[in-house]
């Protein structure tokens, strides 16, 4: 439920369906949410007042400031901008979109976070039930996460459909929607969200990292003894002779396994490999 969902008159309509931001509640692991949020669909309650949540209010004044800016960075267009879609087959799933990539067809989902312990993997880990549910509904294969935090900074985060956990979603949201329907408390379905494939495109500087320095010291030290190795042991195989099982000599062993592999390990004078 987003703050102008409460301040519009028709939002007594998000009764008769399940929408992406319900996904987060049937999916997660609050079961006093859960519960409430029951009650909502059920017309006992009266939907949360968000009017006075400044996040929420930020969230909904940025999204248009959002949305111009990620087709200015990225060239592309978002279409479809807070347009209603119900699935073809369950009626009670119904996206309401914040738009749709018109290059991709990717689900648009603008959000406002704050800055402090901001990552990408966890911004999009929050969102994920909302985003795999509104995918699901318009049978788009990618979401698009456009982020603005309260430090001024944008970020983009692709998110691409998964079949597994849309299954498991449409179980769970099942099962509430019957809950809605009988009476019947719901219980926490609790199903943990699918790491993002996040694209690596930062660049770090890790000069204040002691562990870093330590290791990469090591590195640089070892690296030509490890260049010599792996020279040596290609001159190696080439001496082993072609019908030969195995090699021996001078404290080392070659064999050859099923697959024409030549592997190497050392040997004591007795004939036994070493530990």
């Amino acid at each position: 439920m987003t703050a102008r969902d409460f301040l519009n008159p028709l939002s007594k309509d998000r009764r008769t369906f399940i929408g992406g931001s319900d996904a987060r509640a049937i999916m997660g692991s609050d079961a006093e949410r859960l519960i409430r949020l029951w009650q909502e669909k059920r017309g006992e309650i009266e939907p949360e007042n968000l009017s006075n949540d400044l996040i929420v209010q930020l969230g909904s004044i940025t999204e248009n400031l959002n949305r111009s800016w990620y087709e200015r960075s990225t060239g592309q267009a978002v279409d479809d901008v807070q347009r209603r879609v119900h699935h073809p087959v369950h009626k009670w799933m119904a996206a309401t979109l914040d738009g749709r990539v018109r290059e991709t067809g990717a689900v648009f989902e603008a959000k406002f976070m704050l800055p402090w312990n901001f990552s990408e993997e966890a911004a999009a880990e929050k969102h994920m039930a909302q985003l795999q549910h509104n995918m699901w509904v318009v049978a788009a294969r990618s979401a698009v996460l456009s982020i603005i935090t309260g430090g001024g900074k944008w970020v983009e985060i692709l998110v691409h459909a998964d079949p597994l956990y849309q299954h498991l979603l449409l179980t769970a949201e099942r099962k509430f929607w019957r809950c809605v329907q009988t009476g019947e408390p719901p219980a926490v379905f609790g199903m943990e969200a699918p790491r993002p494939r996040l694209a690596s495109v930062k660049i770090v500087d890790m000069s204040s990292s002691n562990s870093w320095a330590e290791l990469a010291a090591t590195f640089i030290q070892t690296r030509p003894a490890y260049q010599t190795h792996e020279a040596t042991k290609s001159e190696l195989k080439k001496l082993v002779p072609e019908d030969a099982k195995e090699a021996i000599g001078h404290g080392l062993r070659a064999k050859r396994s099923k697959s024409g592999a030549i592997s190497f390990d050392l040997v004591e004078e007795d004939g036994h490999a070493t530990v």
